[in-house]
């Protein structure tokens, strides 16, 4: 209690001040740095979220999927599949994605440009310094000036506000009618691969001049559904969708390392979003044989 009494002081006097990071890291399934603030930090970040999320959220686009209330993978997978029908029109004529993936997505968040959206949108220069507070409490290494920390709760949110102008000029000033984002991946549809190829030079001479982002050479393609679009762990199909391999592979080493009964509901929730009978049979498998 005192020292909630004592960060609340700190608030009230403008002498708060945003503390360093403890730093982790994590197979997800590539290894990342989780960089955790203290529990002092973590409570305003608290509080600043709570604040904000719903003023910002009503500002950004319906089909933004990532860390929002009542949005999430499954949504957005579901989502893709109802702009693949559409486009495709009940699979009767060729669907084109085109598929994209922003390199070092978190890394490369500019602070002055993330300043700057925010200060269209908030005028209390209180509630701006408080939050600079934050930003500023992290570099990426060798880059003053840029990212966000992967751990922090008000990093998800200022990155759908970083994002929210690229989705506004997607929706908006090129008017693409099925498009989907879920933090640096996103989707667009059509029937026309040319138009898409022409939409990815607005895109990324955007996402270059507005916001200081680049496209992941290695993860920008344009393909049919019918040949199998790889989105948010499924490859996705004009009748079905099935786990990446590499999501599979790594789910069914972890049953054989830790066969608990958590471990297995929840992989057996993960595989009831798509249609994995056989990924389904090898899980039984590996799982029981663990009780022999």
């Amino acid at each position: 209690m005192d020292s909630i009494f004592a960060l609340h002081a700190d608030l009230t006097d403008k002498t708060y001040r945003h503390g360093g990071y403890k730093v982790f890291k994590i197979n997800d399934p590539k290894m990342r740095d989780i960089h955790k603030a203290s529990v002092r930090d973590r409570l305003v970040h608290h509080v600043i979220y709570r604040i904000l999320y719903p003023y910002f959220d009503c500002k950004f686009i319906f089909d933004s999927y990532s860390c929002r209330v009542n949005k999430g993978t499954h949504r957005s997978i579901n989502g893709f599949r109802n702009f693949a029908l559409k486009t495709s029109r009940n699979n009767t004529r060729t669907c084109w994605v085109l598929k994209c993936d922003i390199r070092k997505f978190f890394a490369s968040v500019d602070h002055r440009i993330l300043k700057d959206i925010l200060e269209k949108f908030i005028a209390d220069t209180d509630v701006l310094q408080l939050i600079e507070q934050i930003i500023g409490s992290f570099n990426t290494e060798d880059k003053t000036g840029t990212g966000l920390p992967l751990g922090n709760l008000t990093s998800q949110l200022l990155v759908n506000i970083f994002m929210n102008e690229f989705d506004h000029f997607v929706k908006r000033d090129l008017k693409v009618k099925y498009y989907i984002r879920y933090a640096d991946d996103f989707v667009l549809l059509s029937r026309d691969k040319r138009y898409l190829a022409n939409l990815l030079l607005q895109i990324s001479d955007f996402l270059e001049i507005n916001l200081k982002l680049a496209l992941h050479p290695d993860k920008v393609f344009i393909k049919t559904l019918a040949s199998g679009v790889d989105f948010l762990g499924w490859v996705h199909f004009p009748n079905y969708r099935i786990l990446r391999k590499s999501t599979k592979l790594r789910m069914l080493r972890r049953i054989v390392e830790s066969p608990t009964n958590e471990t297995y509901q929840s992989y057996l929730g993960i595989i009831a979003h798509g249609n994995s009978k056989k990924a389904k049979r090898k899980l039984d498998d590996l799982y029981f044989s663990g009780w022999d």
